[in-house]
């Protein structure tokens, strides 16, 4: 009942008029971005981080939230038409959704998409609302040892679910850590790491690095390849709105995608992939027409739409209670709280209630806007498509410089932006996952403050991490966590040498 009342306030925030223009610019960027192949919300993020440095944190944040919703949209507009997913959420959806455009079904495709999409997060975050209270009365307990436990859970867990191996995800972690650590050490005041450099004193900047890695290093990236030309968009053939048929055929799917995409996306190893995957093996074996599948059955569109944005929603769930970010965007949306000065965590809840019950607020309003702009305007959704993709880069990197610059004025912090830069380049170059040194760049220092605090309390005596039982078992999570996956593959390598 309490969450109803504090929902009912967030509303009076978030239908405030400066607030509304917040969340409509937010879920038009976002579904314009989303739309551009290649270009995610996390990038959108973290390009307007440094802009909006000198706005209200509420509005900057309700936008954020905007881009977060409207880039799951946009990137179903992508994969149906091109069949080039921007995230790697959106890859199940371009299985089925492709083949239908290339039917001359692509409206319906649409369609199911935007519905299903507006279904799902509109039940997803009912349950953000209801069930993020819980977690924060639980979370508020929380001592320091129980802080660092859980900060392993997340280091490993981000480490194993971004990238192609689990030894991969911990090296880029290992760099944010290495990166987190610079600075002037805020229980002894000991300057660490910053080689005499007046601008490293206070750290480096999460902004700075953000911008560099998604958007400086997705451009380098681009231009490494070559790409001059992409594939051109396919034609909508005949009415955009669904069938009776389709109807019958989407609306089930759109609920199985929702109570398969929020539970996972609200673990902290959640995010979209698993449940997107899920969703579509569950419909194909569900479906009264499997043999479609394959050659475009609505079902395969309908229901990892719904899975992928439940799941958007579902990762706040973990990022605004306990201030772990499941996913890339969810990991930049992060560094956009730290540039107020905001951590989330149960504290964010007793102390800036107005804030945090207005962004959830938002996301209600935002999705309505989404829905009434997704299906009358995607044909202009399909021109933005058309933009040359030199053009497109070259227009993020003047634009990531420019805030960077605006933000935090300074020589040191233009060559660090570009050397992060240059970092992401390689690290997409030889498929190291980049959400990691960000989430080692926020959470690093948080760990190192927790754990140390915990060594004074108890004298320097490490066991007491194991002495409480809500550190223990998180850290024995951690710990099968990060070995359970170098077993498994030394079993199957074990029995295929036996074979």
């Amino acid at each position: 009942m309490d969450s109803l009342v504090y929902l009912l306030g967030g509303f009076a925030t978030a239908l405030e008029p400066m607030n509304l223009v917040f969340a409509a610019i937010g879920v038009l960027l976002g579904t314009a971005v989303g739309v551009l192949p290649g270009i995610g919300p996390a990038l959108t993020v973290a390009l307007l981080l440094p802009v909006t440095f000198k706005l209200d944190p509420g509005g900057s944040l309700i936008m954020f939230a905007g881009i977060y919703y409207g880039g799951m949209y946009g990137g179903s507009t992508t994969a149906i038409l091109l069949n080039t997913p921007g995230e790697s959420a959106s890859v199940v959806t371009a299985l089925e959704g492709n083949q239908m455009a290339r039917r001359g079904r692509g409206g319906p495709a649409l369609a199911t998409a935007a519905i299903g999409s507006f279904v799902a997060a509109l039940i997803a975050t009912l349950g953000l609302a209801f069930l993020a209270p819980l977690l924060v009365k639980v979370a508020v307990k929380f001592g320091p040892w129980d802080y660092f436990g859980l900060m392993l859970i997340a280091f490993v867990t981000v480490s194993a679910t971004f990238g192609s191996s689990p030894l991969r995800g911990l090296t880029s972690l290992a760099i944010g850590l290495w990166l987190g650590l610079i600075g002037i050490d805020q229980l002894t005041g000991q300057t660490r790491l910053a080689f005499g450099v007046p601008n490293l004193f206070d750290g480096i900047e999460v902004t700075t690095l953000a911008v560099g890695l998604f958007a400086i290093g997705e451009a380098l990236h681009v231009v490494s390849r070559h790409l001059r030309t992409s594939e051109k968009p396919i034609a909508i053939k005949g009415s955009i709105w669904m069938s009776r048929e389709d109807w019958s055929r989407s609306w089930k799917p759109w609920i199985r995608g929702t109570a398969l995409g929020f539970p996972i996306g609200a673990l902290p190893a959640g995010g979209a992939e698993i449940p997107t995957f899920l969703s579509y093996t569950m419909e194909r074996k569900l479906s009264k027409k499997p043999e479609e599948f394959g050659t475009g059955a609505i079902e395969g569109v309908a229901g990892p739409e719904a899975a992928n944005n439940a799941s958007a929603a579902g990762t706040l769930v973990p990022l605004l209670t306990l201030g772990l970010p499941t996913s890339a965007t969810a990991a930049v949306m992060l560094a956009g709280f730290q540039q107020y000065n905001l951590q989330p965590g149960p504290l964010l809840f007793v102390q800036y209630p107005a804030l945090v019950w207005g962004l959830v607020a938002s996301l209600f309003i935002a999705n309505v806007m989404l829905l009434v702009l997704n299906l009358p305007l995607v044909g202009l959704w399909v021109r933005l498509l058309k933009i040359p993709v030199p053009w497109l880069y070259a227009g993020i990197l003047v634009f990531a410089s420019m805030g960077t610059i605006a933000a935090n004025p300074s020589v040191v912090e233009l060559l660090l932006l570009l050397g992060f830069g240059f970092l992401g380049f390689l690290m997409r170059r030889y498929d190291y996952p980049i959400a990691p040194v960000v989430v080692g760049l926020i959470l690093g220092p948080l760990a190192d403050s927790a754990l140390r605090r915990s060594l004074q309390m108890s004298l320097g005596d490490p066991m007491i991490l194991l002495q409480h039982p809500g550190s223990a078992i998180m850290i024995g999570i951690a710990t099968l966590a990060l070995v359970a996956p170098f077993l498994f593959r030394g079993l199957a390598k074990f029995r295929q040498d036996e074979d």
